[in-house]
């Protein structure tokens, strides 16, 4: 039962901060929304940053998970690459409330040491997981370059898709705007 609790809490999370911004979320709103005593979530948790916490490593491990669930051992180097932008535009990513989640968290981590510390593993993942396949493609030096770009080409256009909530196909567009993108440093880097 206690994964099913610690989940119910974690989603209750995602649309408290989704709805009342990460200062506005409090330990009612989340046990309210999950259905739940308050007294759960210094249980499971030790309290609300530690929820707080637990749900960004949520969030970074779906996006991980997704990633992971597309890739084989017979997946080539630029099919590689094409899995890491889809699995940063998934549709999971795309959801109002993780999105709102996902820029309360990037916001609030300036001031947090711990949620800066998750967004430095976010960061330096994206960027090693780019490399490793850009390694495989073109020399290291340009390789670590191309990696650096392209994450902050990804971030980029994430955000811009977020961003422009009038245009419901804007992440698609930004998955191909990044996917073009990656093709041309190998085009231009390339071995």
């Amino acid at each position: 039962m206690e994964p099913v609790r610690r989940q119910q809490l974690i989603d209750a999370t995602i649309e408290s901060v989704a709805t009342n911004g990460l200062q506005g979320t409090t330990i009612n709103s989340i046990s309210k929304n999950a259905g739940l005593s308050s007294g759960i979530i210094s249980h499971y948790f030790g309290g609300k940053q530690g929820l707080i916490e637990a749900t960004v490593r949520y969030l970074l491990t779906s996006l991980k998970q997704d990633l992971i669930g597309k890739v084989n051992h017979q997946t080539n180097a630029t099919e590689r690459l094409m899995f890491i932008i889809e699995a940063n535009f998934a549709l999971v990513q795309q959801r109002n409330d993780t999105t709102r989640t996902w820029l309360s968290f990037w916001a609030q981590s300036m001031h947090d040491e711990e949620l800066h510390r998750l967004q430095n593993v976010n960061s330096k993942r994206l960027q090693s997981n780019l490399a490793f396949s850009f390694k495989q493609l073109m020399p290291i030096e340009q390789a670590n370059q191309a990696a650096e770009l392209s994450a902050a080409m990804i971030d980029g256009l994430w955000l811009r898709a977020v961003l422009s909530k009038s245009d419901n196909n804007q992440f698609k567009h930004c998955e191909k705007l990044a996917k073009s993108y990656v093709l041309s440093l190998i085009k231009q880097y390339g071995a």
